[in-house]
Formats: C-alpha cells, structure tokens, sequence
C-alpha cells in the first residue's frame, strides 16, 4: 500500500518542481481587520498631533485659533490670526510639522525595506553606509568653508555623498554577477569605519566655529525647517514612499529565502538593487535636512511587526505613517520638554531607541536559542 506522503515519480522529461520546505511560507499578511484599526489609529493620531504640536511651543497659540487660520487659508471660513501669529504658526511651526513627518515616513519605510532585504529585523538604513557617508559629505563642506551652493551647500553635499557611499558599498559587495546580504553587511561595515576616520580628520582640521556647527549638524534637528527645504525633500520621499509599497509582495517571497524566491519568479539581484537605491533615495534627502536621526528606520518597523506579523503589505506604509507620527511626536517632545532649550532631535531618538534595541537583541538572541 502506497504511504500518502509520497509523489508518483515523474514522466520522462518533465521538470521536476523545486520542494519547500513544509516550515517555509511566505510571510502571512496582516489581518484586514487589524492592518485596518491600526491605519485608521495612525491617521486618527496624525490628525490629533498636528494642531497640537503646531501650537505648542515658546509662543503658544489654542488649538482652536489653529484650526480657524488653517480653515481661513483653505477658504473654509475660520479667521486670520494676529501678524505674529500667522506668521509663528505659518513660517516656523508648520514648516517644522510638514518636514517632520516627510522625514519620519522616509526613515520608517527605509527601515521596512532594509529589513526586508536583509531578512533581519535588527537591520536599519545605516548599516550600508548612507548616514555616515551623508555626514562625511556634509562635515566636508562646514570644515573647509565650502558654500559653492550658497544656504544649499551642506544639504546638497549630503544628499550626494549618501547615495555616492551606498552605490560605492553596492559596487564593492558585487562580485560575479551577484551581491550577497553578508558581503553588503560587511563591506557597510568597513565603509562606516572609513567614514568616522574622515569626519573625525576633518574635525581635526577645521576650526573653533566650524566643529561646534559640525557637533550641531550630527545631533539631528529640526530646528531650522523652512519650506525651501521641505521642498527640497518632498520629491525625493514622494517618488521613495510611491515606489515602495509595489515591492511589498516580492518581499514576503524573498523571506522564503533567496532560491526558493528565484524560484517563484522573484528576480533577486534586481529586485534588492532596486530596494537598495530606494533606501538610499529616502534616507539621504532625511538625512541631508535633519542630520543623524537614528533608531527611528529600526524600532517603527519593528512595533508593527510584532503588532499585525510580517506582512510587508501593511508593514511598507504603516512604518511610513508610524513613522511620521514617531518623528513629529519626538519633535515635539525635543522643543518642549527643555523649555525655552531644545534637545537635539538625534539624541532623543537615541536615548529612546537604545533601549528597545538591546531588548530586541536579547529578544532575538532567545527565540533562535543563542547566535551559533
């Protein structure tokens, strides 16, 4: 009698199918019902955050009177504010507020898909080199005075030397037609070496003025948001955060692991290319206005993994939204908590991250019973 776990043998000619592994699927999709209540929370919560963190501050201005010049600009009817007002809330809070959230839902959904890629949650955009090689361009340019791009310069500069660090780390790990995850981990590693080596020669080299704005600018902040720079951002998430979420079903696929991936029609070398210079794209334009904010690409994605599963179909833009939220709400915390002083933005996030990072390692560490 046949055992009904067996397969008749295959004809003469046929293609014999590749097995999976019975373990191995495809990472299931969140829930509709909670990717849904979580959606609409986070839009609830933005909704929420926005008038509130555009009305505090040193000057401090109601809610309400918020909303009515808001409404009266939109032509909804509301009322126009006094001149300092309108000028506070329009020139410096809501600047603030629109970059605070392109730059948080930059940074999440970069961390969604670098962990993707890497099929590893404790992965985040700065392990292939794009925070340190932005810092390098942007030390470069405070150090030796550059300013060929007049207020532009160090934003530029940075934008630049992040995507050129990422595609030098990519070009490096390639080797025989293929790059593989532990080659682009490892050649990151080396290159984010390399450019601490730089950014501490270049504080070496320049002067009294040069290292306190340099110290500044590797604090992360916010503090000198204006729509020229929002602007300056806007196109870069824009086309980051539109391209994202159509990969997602190609990642749950790649989680399988690469040949089972290939085998399901997933060109792998293309698609982590592709992913990679999104990455690149989202946090270099975060990181070129803002500085070094970190933790925020590791811990968003991650709450929401463990909130609704693995599925990156809900995980791509639910890290966008909680990101953006995270960020505007650290802002927030970073203006007011120190009042009339602000914290730097990065090591708020920092002090906040650090902590769930070692309990997401040792959480890790515990469910494959130990690194070997």
């Amino acid at each position: 009698m046949r055992d009904s776990g067996s397969t008749a043998p295959a004809a003469p000619g046929a293609t014999t199918p590749v097995p999976v592994p019975a373990s191995a699927s495809a990472p299931a999709p969140a829930g509709r019902g909670t990717a849904a209540w979580l959606t609409a929370g986070l839009v609830l919560g933005l909704l929420v955050l926005v008038p509130v963190a555009a009305g505090l501050g040193a000057y401090p201005i109601p809610t309400g009177d918020v909303l009515s010049s808001v409404q009266h600009r939109i032509g909804l009817g509301g009322a126009e504010l006094d001149r300092v007002a309108e000028s506070v809330l329009w020139n410096v809070r809501f600047p603030r507020i629109v970059l605070a959230l392109l730059v948080g839902a930059s940074l999440g959904c970069a961390g969604a898909l670098m962990q993707g890629v890497f099929g590893n949650p404790l992965a985040e955009p700065g392990v292939i080199g794009i925070s340190s090689g932005a810092a390098v361009g942007a030390v470069a340019t405070i150090a030796f005075g550059l300013d060929f791009l007049g207020a532009w310069t160090v934003t530029a500069a940075a934008f630049a030397a992040g995507l050129g660090t990422v595609l030098l780390v990519y070009a490096m790990s390639r080797s025989g037609g293929r790059t593989e995850v532990v080659t682009l981990i490892l050649t990151g590693i080396a290159v984010n070496a390399f450019a601490g080596a730089l950014i501490g020669l270049f504080l070496f080299l320049a002067d009294t003025a040069a290292v306190n704005q340099i110290a500044f600018w590797q604090l992360g902040s916010l503090s000198q948001a204006t729509w020229p720079k929002v602007l300056a951002v806007l196109p870069c998430a824009a086309v980051g955060l539109t391209l994202a979420p159509r990969y997602s079903r190609r990642l749950d696929l790649l989680a399988l692991g690469e040949r089972p991936a290939r085998h399901l029609g997933v060109e792998v070398e293309r698609l982590r290319l592709v992913l990679v210079l999104v990455i690149a794209l989202l946090t270099a334009a975060a990181v070129s206005v803002c500085g070094i904010v970190g933790f925020v690409g590791l811990v968003v994605p991650h709450l929401l993994r463990m909130t609704a599963g693995p599925g990156h179909r809900f995980l791509v833009p639910g890290s966008a939204l909680l990101g953006a939220f995270a960020l505007l709400a650290a802002d927030l915390t970073a203006r007011t908590l120190a009042a009339p002083a602000e914290l730097p933005l990065g090591v708020l996030t920092a002090l906040l991250g650090s902590p769930f990072f070692f309990w997401l390692l040792r959480r890790t560490r515990r469910g494959q019973g130990g690194w070997a």
